[in-house]
């Protein structure tokens, strides 16, 4: 067993009253490599933002718990060692069992996600509590999940959204004892979040039911990527085919994030970027193979696109 306090790492609790309090949200940026974790942090650094960093199943398994462990032991000291001691969370997102959030929280995670939002009202209601319970004993921080987002990320699919009922949470948080509550306002998983011609819109009213509901409450908002169209009309201009790709205007995340929404979960953004980069090195430099002059690249506007997302969307610049 490691606690996360010994890699340095902290848990959401102080983070996210923090930000509830000061009307902004932390960014949650997934990682599976070394250039996506150089490009989180240094991005974060630069900007003085606390940050959580995000490892689902699927990344768990590619990347190896192992590593995933000293790799963010390493970002804790990265961080100083760039000029600036920023707040770091450890998280394992979308958790479907309460054994790999058991695991997880033995290898050094500070906060664990249990995604029971698949199954009944009850059952949902009965595996959240059993992680909490646990989780607690070592001071670490558990978000649930009521409702359910649409599209695919990784191991997690669905078709169609199932908005959360603003009705349920205050039975849930108060029977769970959950630290946090991810919710279902129109956000989704992926890069196609809406169909062509469909205006991009979520359900602040929803927000706005469920804040009146549990004032105060930390909200977290997964599937909230907003497919910068620069980065599409790149990877399609490079060979790809993306089209038809569209997200979540990043006006509506300002709003959310000014409200009870605490956490705003990032991934495919960051893939966009990552893949345009790539591309486009490939396609001006076909000789290239050398993959610290692709990966490079693709770190460097990572960066960038997190810097932008932490300053103009979260609000969390300055908040470390």
């Amino acid at each position: 067993m490691v606690s996360y306090k010994e890699l340095g790492l902290v848990n959401t609790k102080e983070l996210f009253a923090q930000a509830v309090s000061g009307g902004y949200a932390l960014p949650a940026y997934n990682f599976n490599n070394l250039e996506q974790l150089q490009a989180i942090i240094q991005a974060c650094v630069e900007t003085k933002s606390p940050v959580i960093l995000q490892v689902s199943s699927g990344a768990r398994k590619y990347a190896n718990q192992t590593l995933l462990r000293y790799m963010a032991q390493g970002a804790v000291q990265y961080a100083k060692e760039l000029g600036y001691a920023i707040p770091i969370v450890l998280h394992l997102d979308h958790g479907d069992t309460y054994e790999l959030c058991q695991s997880c929280i033995e290898y050094g995670f500070s906060s664990v996600m249990i995604d029971g939002s698949h199954l009944a009202y009850d059952e949902n209601v009965a595996l959240t509590k059993k992680v909490v319970e646990y989780a607690h004993q070592h001071d670490v921080t558990v978000e649930g999940e009521l409702g359910v987002l649409a599209g695919v990320e990784d191991e997690v699919s669905a078709e169609t959204h199932t908005y959360t009922r603003p009705e349920e949470v205050e039975d849930f948080v108060r029977k769970t004892g959950v630290d946090s509550l991810a919710i279902s306002i129109g956000t989704s998983h992926g890069a196609f979040k809406f169909k062509p011609g469909q205006e991009p819109q979520i359900r602040l009213d929803i927000l706005a039911e469920i804040e009146k509901r549990i004032p105060g409450f930390p909200i977290v908002l997964h599937g909230s990527s907003s497919v910068p169209p620069e980065y599409v009309d790149l990877i399609n201009k490079y060979g790809g085919k993306m089209e038809a790709a569209i997200g979540i205007p990043e006006e509506q995340l300002r709003a959310a994030a000014k409200s009870a929404v605490c956490k705003i979960n990032i991934d495919s953004d960051g893939r966009l970027a990552m893949t345009a980069a790539v591309r486009k090195v490939f396609a001006e430099k076909p000789a290239e193979f050398d993959p610290r002059k692709y990966l490079g690249p693709a770190r460097d506007l990572l960066k960038e696109l997190y810097k932008h997302k932490n300053i103009e969307v979260l609000g969390s610049a300055n908040k470390a």
